[in-house]
Order: C-alpha cells, then structure tokens, then sequence
C-alpha cells in the first residue's frame, strides 16, 4: 500500500504550526478546487487527496497519531520491509460485524473520497469492524407495583463517519451506501454540520440475530471560499484601488450562487460588509439562514508609469500630502 506523505503534499515542514498547514491548504484547495477546473479529472484527484492530508494535519489527535505512524513505518522500511506491516496495531483490528461501503465515489459523491492508506490507519470508510468501536448500550429499569423490573437491553448502536462539502452541506444532498450487501438511501438534510449524527435504524445484523442501528456522523470538509462561524460565513474579496475609492461592484461567491455586491465610495481594507440571509441553514429551520460576512482586500498598483506617477503626486497635492 502507498505511504501518504501529507506533510509534502501540502508542501510544509514537519514542524508547520496550525497557521501554516492552513493557509498551505487554502492556496492548493483554491487553485484545484473543482469549480476552477470543471472537468479536470487530475485536478478532482489532486483536490482529493489535499483534502484528506488537510482533514489530518489539522486535527490534532489524528495528527499524533501520523506521526507516530510515520516513525514506526520508517523503521519497518529501514528493515527492508520484507515483513508485512503491521496494519491492525494502527487501524481497525478484522473480524466481527462489518458494515461495507462498497461504493466509495457514490457514497462521498465524487469528491473528498479518502484513500486506503487514510482508511486503514483511521478505521473510516470501507471496511470496518464494529465488534466494540462507537458501540454504546443502553440500560434502565423501572419501579412498579413495588417491583422492579429490568428494560431488556437494547441494541448497540454504531456510528461511522461521512465526509461532506460545504455545498452539500448547505443544499443537502442524497448518498447511497452498501451496508452488508443491503443498498440504503441517506438523505442529508440542509444545514448539516460536523457533528451532525443520521440515524440509520437497524442498519447493522449481529451475530444473535438483532440489528444495531448505524449513525452517520457527519463532518463538513474545509472550503477554501469559506471560513464557517456558526450559522455565518466568512469570504474575502479583492477590489483594485480605483473601486475601493470611487466605488463600484464586486461579484462575490456565496453557496447558493455568485452574487453582485455595491462597494461604497472611500472602502478601506479590511472593512466588512454584511449579506443578511447568505450563510449556512439551520438543520432544523433550513428557510432560516445566517449571514455571509464579506471582507475587503484592496489590491494597490505597484508599477507605475510616468504618466500615472504624475497624476497621483497631483492628487496628493491637492489633498495637502506635499
């Protein structure tokens, strides 16, 4: 199996603090971002694979456990690697119940699809054991007639992650998953967000013949357009000089579509203005939305020419700056 090295996938050093695998990842997200390359199978595989090295090396547990990963299969290489490597001390040990997603660019939609590699050192999509992973069960009793009787055990429950994008996420979308051989519909609704758990019920068959029921748990992958806040929404666009002083438009990228903002007269960078209603939907109210928070960047020309030089040093003196 192919070693992933996504510390050089996204071009940073082993040592990249937090802020530096984040803006590494938002120059490759938005340069292969399949919206700047429709089409372009290599570039979809390409915005795949940042994802997931991104999904890693921003997450701090999962980070660790690269690393440590990284250094045990470096030795096994050094050894010459004769020996098969030892998968089931990192990933998920084989055996018990397995629930099968058998169709991985149906079930993740074509984009944010993990690799082997991910799966077997995480335990996530394909093949999973869930003989005690996520396995919650539940235990009561109840008083009556000055008896108490036990509740019969009920099923345990599993859960298993699903990656997202942001797109779907605020439109809601519809993935089909094999899970024993058994083909099921997931509707995730608008408004989904990481954490967010879709009840499969009686999903799972166990050995004594019961069914466990499945949850999905979702989780949004990082948009490169978007920094996510809540219900709200962040985006940067840049105007040149000219229109950040005489005022002009911009077109400005939201989830369900470019929209035309007015830049007033004398903008200054940095300053933010607000789109009421242009942010991510409530799970449980999607007519409600949040708002998307535009931030301005002003692009100032650096190559004059004589003429434009002279027309500038005439504005300063009209405005008292010579």
């Amino acid at each position: 199996m192919e070693y992933k090295d996504y510390y050089k996938i996204l071009g940073v050093d082993r040592n990249a603090s937090a802020e530096e695998i984040k803006k590494a990842y938002r120059q490759l997200a938005l340069k292969y971002h399949p919206d700047r390359n429709p089409g372009d199978k290599a570039a979809e595989e390409k915005f795949k694979e940042i994802n997931e090295a991104y999904q890693v090396l921003s997450d701090p547990e999962k980070r660790a456990k690269y690393d440590q990963f990284s250094a045990s299969y470096q030795r096994w290489q050094a050894t010459g690697g004769q020996a098969p490597f030892d998968w089931e001390s990192w990933g998920a040990a084989p055996g018990g119940v397995r629930v099968e997603f058998r169709d991985l660019d149906d079930l993740l939609g074509g984009i944010g699809g993990f690799s082997d590699f991910f799966r077997n050192l995480f335990g996530g999509f394909g093949g999973m054991d869930f003989g005690d992973m996520g396995a919650a069960q539940g235990r009561g009793a109840y008083a009556g007639a000055g008896t108490t009787r036990r509740r019969k055990p009920r099923p345990r429950a599993y859960e298993q992650p699903i990656a997202i994008t942001l797109q779907e996420a605020y439109h809601g979308s519809v993935r089909h998953i094999a899970v024993n051989g058994r083909r099921l519909e997931v509707k995730i609704p608008p408004g989904a967000r990481t954490g967010t758990r879709i009840r499969l019920p009686e999903a799972v068959p166990l050995p004594d013949g019961t069914k466990a029921d499945l949850y999905l748990v979702v989780e949004v992958m990082p948009d490169p357009r978007f920094e996510v806040k809540g219900h709200d929404l962040h985006t940067e666009v840049t105007v040149d000089l000219y229109t950040a002083v005489l005022g002009g438009e911009v077109t400005v990228p939201t989830p369900g579509g470019d929209v035309i903002l007015t830049i007033k007269p004398g903008t200054q960078p940095g300053q933010v203005y607000r789109l009421r209603g242009r942010g991510m939907p409530y799970l449980k109210n999607p007519d409600r939305h949040g708002d998307l928070f535009v931030h301005v960047k002003v692009t100032i020309p650096k190559d004059l020419t004589p003429r434009e030089r002279q027309l500038f040093e005439e504005l300063a003196r009209l405005r008292g700056h010579r």
